[in-house]
């Protein structure tokens, strides 16, 4: 069972001007036989906010698997990759390319994404757009693929006893 923190970014989402359903959609398509959701909120366009959060569900929750949706566009308010990548010890740039190359069959203006997916400790984060329809083609695309790297991660942490 792998062990996911959702994060919606938003700054209408979070000021309760909008309704998030992009978060709830991602927990919605994450199988429950094998992911158990451990913390889900809505944090406004706020470079350390986001890192913040990002840092406690890593260190402090130890989730397998962070998810985000939202701020990965080219609006100057659009900071969830530069947050993500000040968290990041490792790059894991393949996940953000594949999602980018998948989505481009649906939309051409997926090349515009720049969501960004990186290791922190024993965690993988990955960004996804904030539209439900990108959301739900994103999680289509990698449930099923992922699950060999998390189990990577995971496996060196039950060799070392952890």
């Amino acid at each position: 069972m792998y062990s996911v923190g959702i994060i919606t970014v938003s700054d209408k989402g979070a000021a309760g001007e909008r309704e998030d359903l992009s978060g709830p959609k991602i927990r919605e398509m994450l199988p429950a036989d094998k992911y158990e959701v451990v913390s889900y909120k809505v944090i406004p366009d706020e470079r350390k906010e986001i890192s913040a959060e990002l840092m406690r569900l890593c260190d402090d929750k130890k989730c397998n698997l962070v998810l985000t949706t939202g701020g990965t566009g080219f609006s100057p308010r659009d900071i969830t990759p530069e947050a993500t990548m000040d968290v990041a010890q490792r790059n894991a740039p393949g996940i953000a390319e594949a999602l980018r190359a998948y989505s481009m069959q649906f939309t051409p203006r997926a090349m515009l994404g720049r969501g960004a997916s990186v290791i922190r400790e024993r965690t993988l984060i990955i960004n996804l757009p904030g539209s439900v329809k990108a959301v739900s083609e994103s999680m289509d695309f990698l449930m099923g693929n992922i699950e060999h790297g998390l189990d990577i991660l995971l496996q060196y942490d039950s060799e070392c006893g952890r």
